[in-house]
């Protein structure tokens, strides 16, 4: 009798939690056509995703979604145009103050105001997350234009909506991909950077948590992991000169956005650092072949592949010049 009763409440059990919505497993109700922006985002077709985003933001204005991912999109743009290829790497290391990164800005600002007006009305895991990544897209901006105040203070009001959002929903990993650039970025900080960042009240963090929270937006996430992916392997490259760590990381990458001519760039350093040469011309010279639509990004992205190329001592008969 009582194995039939223990049996009878395992049972109840399972049938309560079946018919429990499926927000308690943590996952983003997101609007149709998300996964399809992405896509273009990461396959480098920001002439796709923009229209894409701008229409979400017309069908859900009150949806700070549409505008996070136009701001993406538009991010992609200027990493194209303002990159550089220096010590075997491309990366944009510095941009002046232009009107196309005003907009940027413009578009992460509109998401965090939506997000906090909705936070007003009601507290969500959802929209702590869609501020905390409005911060964040700001944060990168302003790091890489040298206002490092500026870019400090959207980061640490980045990270806690991203703790909270956490706090209310432990399986939003999303929310990890920001926490995770906070983190390991914080812990890379030069000695005296670290000083001042303790007098600003500036939290710290650890890179191995950083590089933690990085993996679970990369393999976990719904909105993230590509941008997790790329940012974990740059970290890798870039700071801790993990060489063959990073192309683990950034392969898979590649093999799902082969047409993305930033990530065979980056792909193509790391071969060029391992001494891989044929393989590293390869990626060079698919990168510098992409029929990229945006005019400048086309130009500047066969000026790298020609700069990366001539580091391998390589002929570069690349198009788009």
């Amino acid at each position: 009798m009582m194995t039939r009763i223990l049996i009878s409440l395992v049972l109840g059990v399972c049938a309560v939690l079946l018919l429990l919505p499926a927000c308690v497993a943590g996952e983003l109700t997101l609007p149709p056509g998300t996964a399809a922006i992405l896509d273009h985002i990461y396959s480098g077709h920001s002439e796709l995703a923009i229209p894409e985003a701008q229409a979400m933001q017309r069908e859900l204005p009150e949806n700070p979604l549409g505008y996070l991912l136009e701001a993406e999109a538009r991010w992609w743009e200027i990493w194209c145009v303002s990159a550089e290829y220096k010590y075997g790497m491309t990366l944009p290391r510095h941009i002046e103050k232009l009107p196309m990164n005003q907009e940027y800005l413009n578009l992460a600002a509109k998401a965090e105001t939506l997000a906090l007006a909705s936070l007003k009305q009601h507290e969500s895991a959802e929209m702590h997350l869609y501020a905390g990544m409005a911060e964040g897209l700001a944060a990168r901006m302003y790091g890489l234009r040298g206002e490092y105040r500026a870019a400090a203070r959207a980061g640490v009001r980045g990270r806690e909506n991203l703790l909270r959002a956490l706090s209310l929903d432990p399986t939003l990993y999303d929310a990890d991909m920001g926490l995770g650039i906070y983190n390991y970025y914080v812990d890379t900080l030069s000695t005296l950077a670290k000083v001042l960042r303790f007098f600003m009240g500036i939290p710290g963090g650890t890179k191995e948590e950083g590089i933690r929270q990085l993996q679970r937006a990369m393999e976990h996430g719904q909105l993230t992991p590509a941008l997790a992916r790329f940012s974990l392997a740059v970290c890798l490259h870039n700071y801790d000169l993990k060489y063959e760590q990073a192309l683990q990381v950034i392969t898979p990458l590649v093999e799902k956005y082969p047409e993305n001519a930033i990530f065979r760039l980056a792909r193509g350093d790391l071969y060029g650092k391992l001494g891989r040469k044929a393989l590293a011309i390869a990626d060079y010279r698919a990168a510098g072949k992409e029929p990229i639509a945006d005019p400048a990004c086309r130009r500047k992205i066969a000026q790298l592949a020609r700069e990366s190329l001539a580091a391998q001592g390589a002929e570069s008969p690349v198009e788009g010049k």
